[in-house]
């Protein structure tokens, strides 16, 4: 048991040595970055008929003796060349990706995706959105579906994909679609508004400290966490969260104007084959499916605007990760001995 608690004292030595370092090139890189200015980013193309073309011809060299895929080379060279001589006019099919937290930071990526695909689709193109998410805060996700508002605006067709989850602000994202492609068992709606709040004004009673709060205005603070709240403050609270969510409602309908709104505008959720017969989507598919049904006529695109991190961010993620795994080392190691 003594070697095993000097071990320990050593690697406990070990990670705060880690930590020490790491902290100190943290410092530096800030040092060093201090006063430029925040690192740009870049658009990202990805071809995906290659994607899949490059699947199945992986699969066709697994299941194919030599003859047979020789031939079959030698067939799709000739298609190949022939088409170079002949290049066919497929529309094109720009595919975006966003993967909703509660403050919809993926909002910051797709507006410069959609800027730049919009400087050249046409009408003839599409735009198809895979889209995950469980919803966040209102602005951040009014802003989010306005950038995908730029698109219908501009008259480009607009498809969006949920395999997992598009709930409250996410469907307020996806009903912007002209189309909406959604799993068997994708999770739908939440077409509703919700806030809430600890509050301990009691607790501070109890141990007789006071909480002021002043305000300038009426209707400044309505619930507070730390403050007395009162019948008025709630019942202004509870408009404004209505208000809210008549504001959603008329913005579903406004481009879902198939629904009805207040069979679907309850809070609830539903999975996609519910959905469909509610009409909160159009189809049951999955997005890899659609997306292959494209691929047979179209040029596929996917773009991802990517953000250049600056070296302290870099730094940063690279200390988090260095003690993250320390941590988890030490950890196993101790449970181990135990």
């Amino acid at each position: 048991m003594e070697f095993l608690a000097e071990y320990a004292s050593f690697l406990a030595k070990t990670a705060t040595l880690v930590i020490a370092i790491l902290v100190v090139l943290s410092a530096i890189a800030g040092l060093r970055s201090k006063g430029r200015r925040k690192a740009g980013g870049q658009l990202q193309v990805t071809r995906l008929n290659d994607f899949y073309k490059a699947l199945r011809e992986r699969l066709e060299s697994s299941l194919l003796d030599k003859a047979q895929l020789k031939a079959l080379r030698k067939q799709q060279a000739k298609s190949e060349k022939q088409l170079k001589k002949t290049p066919e006019d497929k529309p094109r099919v720009f595919v975006l990706d966003f993967d909703g937290d509660i403050k919809a930071s993926a909002t910051d990526s797709l507006r410069h995706e959609i800027t730049a695909l919009l400087t050249l689709a046409t009408p003839r193109d599409e735009v198809v959105l895979r889209l995950e998410s469980g919803g966040g805060m209102v602005h951040s996700y009014g802003l989010a579906a306005s950038q995908l508002a730029r698109i219908r605006q501009a008259g480009v067709p607009l498809t969006v994909c949920i395999d997992k989850v598009a709930a409250s602000g996410g469907y307020m994202m996806a009903c912007i679609g002209e189309r909406i492609v959604s799993a068997p068992f994708a999770v739908l709606g939440s077409i509703g508004v919700v806030a809430q709040l600890p509050n301990v004004n009691r607790l501070l009673k109890k141990h007789d400290i006071d909480f002021e709060v002043l305000t300038a205005g009426e209707y400044k603070r309505t619930l507070t966490v730390f403050g007395e709240n009162t019948d008025k403050g709630r019942e202004k609270f509870q408009e404004d969260l209505d208000v809210t969510h008549q504001l959603f409602k008329d913005f579903v309908s406004r481009y879902r104007p198939q629904l009805h709104i207040d069979d679907v505008a309850t809070g609830e959720v539903w999975l996609g084959v519910a959905a469909l017969n509610k009409q909160l989507v159009d189809e049951l598919k999955t997005s890899d499916e659609y997306l292959g049904e494209r691929a047979r006529d179209c040029n596929l695109y996917h773009l991802h605007y990517a953000e250049r991190k600056s070296l302290q961010e870099r730094v940063g993620l690279s200390a988090s990760g260095a003690l993250e795994n320390t941590l988890l080392g030490l950890w196993s190691r101790l449970s181990r001995w135990r």
